[in-house]
């Protein structure tokens, strides 16, 4: 990963972040990390614990930001989020994907938008 690329990565998750807390989302964790994979933002939204991937990109070529999150990475998302529920005995609490979407990260105005529900608990899972 390249040092510019990882620059954007972080911008991004900066921009996350405030957008989150303009939701009125609560951060819990940002980069959570197990032997299982990563999560980007772990936050509080009402009373529901919410599992965020960040995705930016500046160019819209190959598509949107959340199109590059395949079920390969949604079943690593949500592993890693069932590890983080037993660990901290969340398994009656509620819980959510949810995706933040930047375009033109290092761009002066990027846009940036919130998915909420993004995407299901991946059903070997359950």
């Amino acid at each position: 990963m390249t040092f510019a690329r990882i620059k954007s990565g972080k911008s991004g998750e900066k921009l996350a972040v405030s957008c989150l807390r303009g939701e009125g989302y609560k951060i819990i964790e940002r980069n959570y990390r197990t032997k299982l994979g990563e999560i980007d933002i772990i936050a509080d939204c009402k009373g529901c614990t919410c599992f965020v991937e960040v995705r930016a990109k500046n160019s819209p070529a190959f598509g949107l930001p959340e199109e590059t999150i395949l079920k390969k990475k949604q079943r690593q998302i949500s592993k890693t989020a069932l590890a983080y529920i037993k660990k901290f005995k969340l398994e009656d609490k509620s819980c959510r994907f949810d995706v933040v979407c930047i375009e033109g990260v290092d761009s002066l105005r990027p846009q940036v938008r919130l998915i909420k529900n993004a995407f299901d608990l991946d059903s070997a899972w359950r």
